[in-house]
């Protein structure tokens, strides 16, 4: 039963990956898309991602440096500092960053949201009303998410690229020159366009699976609790999968060139 269980909820939660982009592509197209409830989703998973993913972008800017640091310095190679920390934070630590604050924070209040409706039955009435919940309250979320994760990814490269200069430059005696040299060498918009290709993609995954783990919800508050657990839990786990996933592929068809 468990296994039955557990194949009809992938397949549930794969039925709405495939029904959602077609019906916000279909909505947008014919001009009945809801884009104030977009635009309101969209502020409020920035409202909620913004200052997590500076506070998140800072240190891990500073950790990258110190310890990419000390291995160029013992290397004698501290010219490529800027080199190696770019591009660890481009095609790694942005994304993974931005999948960890969109399945925190982001996926707890769509699945929350949507958990709270389903277990008040207002899903079941929409639905008696010939209202589509999957057209008026994921499509939008959905499209939200998309549109909000690489601008999460983009400022967590901004912050985290800057303190790792910082404390390059200041702590580790890296100069200022060598180490843009260095990042402009090897990064490039391929990889800047790999990143938000990730966020993109880990965006997506995430509120589906919020998304069907709120209206499969049921059993009171703590169904919607276990809901919250459960795709908070599954969106950060598929995430890194798809990132893996991902990063061999890259790796195999587009290898690192120097400029």
């Amino acid at each position: 039963m468990a296994i039955a269980a557990s194949l009809h909820s992938l397949g549930q939660t794969v039925r709405l990956g495939t029904r959602t982009p077609v019906i916000a592509v279909v909505d947008l197209v014919a001009g009945r898309f809801p884009l104030r409830e977009l635009v309101i989703q969209a502020w409020f998973l920035l409202s909620i991602t913004v200052l997590p993913a500076l506070l998140m972008a800072i240190p891990f800017g500073v950790i990258v440096a110190v310890q990419i640091g000390g291995l160029t310095s013992n290397l004698g190679a501290t010219s490529m500092a800027g080199a190696v920390g770019g591009m660890g934070v481009i095609q790694q630590g942005a994304p993974m960053a931005t999948a960890l604050l969109l399945g925190g924070a982001g996926a707890s209040a769509i699945t929350a949201d949507l958990g709270a409706r389903t277990v008040r039955e207002e899903i079941d009435a929409m639905r008696t009303l010939g209202v589509d919940p999957t057209r008026r309250l994921v499509a939008p979320r959905m499209v939200a998410m998309v549109l909000v994760a690489p601008v999460l990814s983009v400022l967590i490269i901004v912050i985290a690229v800057a303190a790792s200069f910082v404390v390059a430059i200041v702590g580790q005696g890296v100069v200022a020159g060598s180490y843009w040299q260095s990042f402009g060498a090897y990064a490039s918009m391929t990889d800047l366009a790999i990143c938000i290709l990730k966020s993109v993609a880990f965006g997506f995954v995430v509120v589906i699976i919020a998304a069907r783990r709120g209206l499969d919800a049921s059993g009171g508050a703590r169904g919607v609790a276990d809901a919250v657990n459960a795709s908070v839990v599954l969106g950060i786990v598929a995430a890194m999968v798809i990132n893996l996933i991902i990063t061999q592929i890259v790796a195999l068809f587009i290898p690192v060139q120097v400029i």
